[in-house]
């Protein structure tokens, strides 16, 4: 399906059956302590514990799926997505770009239905992130720490091999698979009010609230970025703004260091987010992440520590009172702990 496509409410009912045999329906914790200190009540979706560690795994295996699904050379239907390479001799395999946590979860997903896989992430990545690729079976293949290069190096492992390209978030079945988080999260927290959603290109945020609003209309959806990012400005703007050439931002959270958000994400997050983004400094990410270690013993990486913040903030402590349930995604732990960012 092409990645321009429409995402809808039903593509993620769909792609929640897709992938269910094989991910894990997350926990949502909550912590009164943490309540008291935000005087609300917090439901943190735990995709720290997700396959891989990060929410990755749903979009991934879902994207992988409807390849095969889509060059599937029987007109049956197949039950399992591992039986679906078997009917798909023409998928010679996957590859994308990643910072780490899309990377791994491309390669588990390509490994669960008995693809190659090749993965380009730039040389700075953490060394624990670039470990799990290769542990799950995919080629790592380094670039330099820049958007280009790291375009550049896929593209052209792409053409030369022939491989189908999966991206991290700008592409319908990615998206799609990410929104099946609300659908859990609206179902072990029904009363919610809003999610805090971390953002680097936008892919979870986007499908989270597509389904989240049509779930739950009155919902509202907050993006959390990175200082140096562009969210709040571009939403205001009604228009992505990015330097020219786009960058990385300079964060410890590289998870969510992309700067500007997608050609497919923007509009989606236009319509649906909250003009109001809370912006984190690498500060507040740790301040978050520490107490997820030390008082919910949940280890988180620091994306999910810059939602952690969100719900902490001044900013958020300033909005209406009414707005009493608030969803915080813990969206990966995959944190190098010999390398903590407190040391």
């Amino acid at each position: 399906m092409a990645a321009a496509a429409r995402v809808t409410l039903a593509d993620i009912y769909r792609a929640h059956e897709r992938i269910l045999p094989h991910i894990h329906k997350t926990p949502v914790f909550t912590n009164s302590t943490f309540d008291k200190l935000i005087g609300r009540n917090a439901f943190f979706k735990a995709e720290n514990l997700q396959k891989t560690g990060s929410f990755k795994a749903r979009g991934a295996l879902n994207a992988v799926s409807r390849l095969l699904q889509d060059t599937c050379s029987s007109a049956r239907p197949v039950s399992s997505v591992i039986a679906l390479k078997e009917r798909s001799p023409n998928v010679a395999g996957v590859v994308t770009h990643s910072t780490g946590n899309h990377g791994q979860a491309l390669a588990w997903a390509a490994s669960t239905v008995g693809l190659g896989c090749a993965v380009i992430v730039p040389r700075d990545t953490p060394q624990v992130k670039k470990d799990a690729i290769t542990n799950y079976g995919a080629e790592l293949v380094l670039c330099e720490p820049t958007p280009q290069s790291r375009q550049e190096t896929c593209d052209k492992i792409a053409k030369e091999r022939g491989l189908e390209f999966i991206p991290p978030f700008d592409h319908h079945d990615v998206i799609a698979g990410q929104g099946t988080i609300a659908m859990e999260l609206l179902k072990q927290a029904p009363d919610l009010d809003a999610i805090l959603v971390p953002v680097s290109g936008g892919g979870m945020s986007s499908g989270i609230a597509i389904a989240a609003k049509a779930i739950k209309p009155g919902i509202k959806i907050f993006l959390v970025e990175a200082e140096g990012k562009m969210c709040e400005k571009s939403l205001r703007a009604g228009e992505r703004l990015w330097p020219n050439p786009p960058q990385f931002v300079d964060t410890i959270a590289d998870a969510i260091r992309t700067q500007q958000l997608g050609h497919v994400t923007f509009p989606i997050l236009l319509k649906h987010a909250e003009k109001d983004v809370f912006t984190t400094s690498d500060e507040d990410m740790i301040k978050g992440m520490k107490f997820a270690f030390q008082r919910m013993k949940l280890v988180i990486e620091a994306a999910s520590g810059a939602a952690v913040a969100a719900a902490m903030s001044e900013k958020l402590a300033g909005m209406d009172k009414e707005m009493k349930n608030i969803g915080v995604i813990l969206c990966g732990g995959n944190v190098d702990i010999e390398k903590l960012p407190w040391y």
